[in-house]
């Protein structure tokens, strides 16, 4: 029973150990452009196109036309620092705040209602931006088979350098225009939503040639390998690239995968991103055939996106391609209403099953109390009360335990020199007093599951990013500034260790009374809200295995 116990706890802070070693500090400061609002006006049939964002057509296909694979789409220009250098329009909503240059991409995108820090609420979060060890953009544009397209580096025409989206309004649309002089114009729209981290992109074609059009849309995001926020002292969550589809479902492609090779395929409907703690930016095609495809670029930069099968697009006609860039916090509510298997990027792994109805409870309760910190201590409640009789069963057992380590000890002096008899006289003893040494154990095994998927449900919430408890905790996803809350976590590993059978060996009894230190070392780097979990856990349980402990000493079990 000591032997299994011990491995129990050791593996316990193994687990707590490799947890230790994905998560993620906050994003580091930078700068934000002053920039001229001027009010817009917008297309009211372009806002009733966010009404059902899976119900986006790209037209017509025509089956006898073949693309040939990646194209321009990779080309050395991708890291042009002539590219930095164009002429950007600048598009501001109550959430988000834009810059996008004269081909088109998005260069910078600042998530206004996200500072960087809680102190410096001025300065927002950029999930975009062009900084040499900070590269994140969204670029698209269009692939002819036949005829002339303007992709991510061609030149567009735009009248105005600032939008803002005034009060009243719903939302603004910003046009860009191109034309190859021969007749064929395209008019590329970016709307904008007020309260929406949706961006519908349309790339209308209007050939006014004597010849058919054939091409289709592209579109994808580049970034590279460091950014910020990706470094941390313990913990990391995953960044990098994700597909999504009916054949492959969830499908992480990180950057080492990607510089092995192209990952391309072709699927029908899915959508790509680029994820990273707490947020993301995913490009969501048209629900029809693409093609998606990775690519690795020099200087450690990345590109994941698709293409769409081609449309013909007659002289004297007009065809409009749409698809829908969602970049903004991992919001799973808002992500489950944009595509389907989008809010899959709150990554709870192999524990989703486990780890959303924890979040649906945590957010429950939150809307209750309005305050996260309460939500975690109400939640913590519940599992432990689902979890109950599995602990009393375990504490009775331990109580037990303790009960019998005099009469343990007497026989461990008696047979020091002979440990075959001592375990020997050690099982008769159990099963004479009717003692499971496996009855401690069990339960907690059990129970382990549901620790793990609360850490990775209190880990991967954004809406707690920033959230403040009480008192000096005002920031649920960050250390305690003071260390109150480990320590008082260490104290309460502290009781329950005295509440637990001494193991009769006395090396394994050393190690274990270093347990509170280690782990208290390790909780000291820990986000507030998973901490918070854990005293309250701690608390409960010492309530519970006292109050079952006394029955037992007093013999009333």
């Amino acid at each position: 029973m000591d032997n299994l116990r011990f491995i129990l706890v050791v593996t316990i802070g193994l687990i707590i150990w490799e947890l230790d070693k994905y998560w993620e500090i906050e994003y580091g400061p930078h700068a934000i452009t002053a920039v001229q609002q001027q009010a817009d006006q917008f297309d009211e049939d372009s806002v009733d196109k966010f009404a059902d964002l899976s119900g986006v057509s790209g037209g017509d296909l025509d089956a006898d036309v073949v693309t040939d694979g990646r194209g321009l789409i990779d080309d050395e220009r991708d890291l042009s620092p002539a590219d930095k250098e164009r002429q950007k329009v600048v598009v501001t909503t109550d959430v988000l705040r834009l810059e996008i240059d004269s081909s088109g991409t998005i260069v910078v995108l600042d998530m206004l209602d996200y500072p960087v820090k809680k102190d410096e609420p001025d300065i927002p979060l950029k999930l975009f931006e062009q900084r040499k060890q900070n590269w994140f953009i969204a670029q698209s544009g269009l692939r002819a088979r036949t005829g002339e397209a303007p992709n991510h580096h061609s030149t567009y025409q735009f009248d105005r350098d600032t939008y803002e989206l005034q009060a009243g309004e719903e939302a603004l649309r910003v046009p860009f225009k191109w034309t190859n002089g021969e007749g064929v114009e395209v008019v590329k729209a970016f709307v904008l939503r007020r309260g929406d981290y949706r961006i519908l992109l349309e790339q209308e074609v209007r050939n006014n040639s004597s010849t058919a059009w054939v091409g289709g849309q592209y579109e994808q995001l580049q970034r590279s390998e460091a950014h910020s926020g990706d470094d941390s002292t313990f913990i990391r969550t995953y960044t990098g690239g994700v597909i999504y589809s009916e054949e492959g479902k969830y499908e992480k492609i990180d950057f080492d995968d990607m510089r092995d090779g192209d990952l391309s395929r072709d699927v029908v409907g899915g959508w790509t991103a680029m994820i990273q703690h707490y947020f993301l930016a995913a490009w969501i095609p048209p629900n029809e055939k693409n093609h998606f495809y990775t690519i690795s670029l020099p200087e450690n930069r990345f590109v994941i996106g698709s293409y769409s099968a081609p449309v013909r697009v007659n002289p004297g006609s007009s065809h409009i391609f749409e698809s829908v860039l969602y970049a903004g916090p991992k919001i799973q509510s808002i992500m489950e209403q944009t595509a389907e298997g989008l809010d899959l990027t709150v990554d709870y792994g192999v524990l989703t099953f486990l780890g959303k109805p924890i979040f649906w409870l945590l957010e429950n309760f939150q809307g209750y109390v309005i305050n996260w910190g309460y939500a975690i201590m109400m939640v913590t409640l519940v599992i432990k009360g689902i979890f109950f009789p599995l602990s009393a069963s375990s504490y009775r057992s331990m109580a037990k335990m303790r009960k019998l380590q005099p009469k343990l000890q007497a026989v461990k002096e008696r047979y020091e020199d002979d440990k075959p008899r001592f375990n020997q006289e050690m099982m008769a003893m159990y099963k004479k007093e009717k003692v499971n040494p496996l009855g401690g154990c069990l339960p907690i095994l059990v129970q382990i599951p549901v620790f793990i998927s609360l850490y990775w449900v209190l880990m991967e919430t954004v809406e707690l990013r920033h959230a403040p408890f009480a008192f000096w905790i005002q920031d649920l996803s960050v250390k305690d500034p003071y260390y109150v809350l480990p320590l008082l976590m260490g104290f309460s590993m502290w009781i329950q260790q005295r509440l637990n059978p001494t193991p009769v060996d006395p090396v394994q009894a050393k190690i274990m009374k270093m347990f509170p230190i280690i782990f208290t070392v390790f909780f000291l780097f820990f986000p507030a809200g998973l901490v918070l979990y854990w005293v309250c856990n701690n608390t409960l349980a010492i309530t519970q295995q006292s109050y079952i402990t006394r029955k037992i000493e007093r013999g009333e079990e």
